[in-house]
């Protein structure tokens, strides 16, 4: 953290950060572009022309729709970075991850009425869109519930914007992929191709990086068992039909685990849950996620 951001941003938002996982910095940088958005060529004209400056008052950020809300101390700091947001106060009345109603008030801000205006699009562009993330995730989470499969994110994200969605991600219930390209290998179609075979590509991975787990993505029964032998920690089974993922969850018996990936909706979750994979992996949480609709309304 750097003084500055620690000098503009509160220390309760900047704990509330750390405790989602999120870098203040980066939240802030963010924000910091987006407001720059907004503001490039001047004042907030409108708000400047309708609201005394000396403005006092307060706004709640209420639920139009049901869903589950995430990025509420995201979209604190939206409040408290843009201008005059070191006199605006902030009160929670929902948690990340928690599922709301409509009506349902969900943050309280407080301060001056100008401030809250101009931040109020960059705050719920954020809030809407974390949230929208969060309720996606929660209603595949709660298809496959019941079994031993987990809803997985990809890096199919915003540019900018990975770690905040796959912190929204977990607050709807689902769990991590890679966060970047290093931290873990996936072996694709076009990586094989390069290397002549899936136990090439994998052993050239091995060689190059000896500690990162190896995920291996296969397009048939033959190429699992050749990554099985080879060794690999978790199978990506690319666009397998259910009685084929079944075969390779029995073909597989524990000795690594299966992710399912390709086309998986709402519809058809729980039946590839039920075969026996380990993880359902869905871009649509970060790339196709509908927005939860959130809007802000002045209580004095």
């Amino acid at each position: 953290m750097t003084d500055h951001t620690a000098a503009v941003l509160p220390a309760g938002t900047i704990g509330r950060l750390r405790t989602a996982g999120l870098d203040p910095d980066q939240v802030a940088s963010l924000i910091r572009l987006a407001l720059a958005e907004d503001l490039a060529d001047g004042e907030d004209v409108t708000t400047a022309a309708t609201v005394p400056a000396a403005t006092g008052g307060r706004a709640g950020l209420i639920a139009r729709s049901a869903g589950v809300v995430a990025g509420l101390p995201v979209a604190a700091a939206a409040f408290q970075l843009g201008p005059g947001g070191a006199e605006v106060s902030i009160g929670y009345d929902a948690a990340d991850g928690d599922r709301v109603s409509p009506g349902q008030q969900v943050l309280a801000v407080g301060g001056p009425v100008a401030a809250i205006l101009t931040a109020e699009r960059t705050a719920l562009n954020l809030l809407c869109h974390l949230s929208g993330v969060a309720t996606l995730t929660r209603r595949f989470a709660d298809e496959v519930a019941g079994t031993h499969a987990r809803i997985r994110d990809t890096r199919k994200t915003m540019p900018g914007l990975r770690a905040l969605q796959k912190y929204a991600v977990r607050c709807g219930g689902g769990v991590n992929h890679r966060m970047s390209l290093s931290d873990a290998a996936l072996v694709k179609d076009n990586h094989v191709a390069a290397a002549g075979s899936v136990g090439a590509a994998f052993a050239a991975v091995r060689r190059q990086a000896p500690g990162v787990p190896v995920e291996v993505e296969c397009d048939t029964l033959a190429q699992v068992a050749e990554a099985l032998g080879a060794g690999a920690d978790l199978i990506l089974l690319d666009n397998f039909s259910v009685a084929d993922m079944a075969a390779a969850v029995e073909l597989t018996a524990g000795r690594a685990k299966l992710e399912a990936s390709g086309r998986i909706t709402i519809d058809s979750a729980r039946a590839v849950a039920q075969t026996g994979v380990d993880y359902l992996s869905v871009g649509a949480l970060t790339h196709s996620a509908p927005v939860l609709d959130i809007g802000l309304d002045l209580l004095e």
